[in-house]
């Protein structure tokens, strides 16, 4: 079985390394599938969960990104992220509450500037709270 290396890093540190079998991750105009052997890529990251399909684990690792940076190389795959969190570590709790926060300050935004702030921010609220729901089927 053919694998391909993945890195995962962001400001706070490494948050992953290893070989996979196949990963996915939120490319900016939607998801990327990438296999070992892949055509060299470049894009940016949506926030968004990154899926690494690990050899011989039925399980998948699930790391959720703010955004970022994906490099592909036929042997490696790097992910430069804004931020990233281990999908144990999501809270399903403070993505809700963070959705709602965000829904308050796009509704009271006036200038374009905090209209600008207030979507992003209920964007990557929104990611995060889907992330934690998947996450939480999972678990189930």
């Amino acid at each position: 079985m053919s694998t391909i290396h993945v890195e995962i890093v962001s400001a706070e540190g490494e948050i992953y390394s290893g070989d996979a079998e196949m990963v996915v991750a939120p490319a900016s105009l939607g998801d990327v599938g990438i296999t070992p052997r892949h055509a060299p890529l470049m894009t940016n990251l949506r926030p968004g969960e990154v899926r690494i399909k690990v050899p011989d684990e039925t399980d998948e690792v699930f790391i959720y990104v703010t955004g970022g940076v994906l490099e592909v190389q036929p042997h490696l795959v790097t992910v430069l992220a804004d931020s990233a969190l281990h999908g144990d570590q999501l809270d399903e709790q403070a993505a809700l509450d963070a959705h709602k926060l965000a829904e308050a300050e796009l509704a009271g935004a006036t200038g374009k500037e905090d209209i600008v702030h207030a979507q992003l921010q209920l964007v990557e609220a929104a990611a995060r709270y889907s992330a934690a729901q998947k996450l939480k089927g999972r678990r189930s």
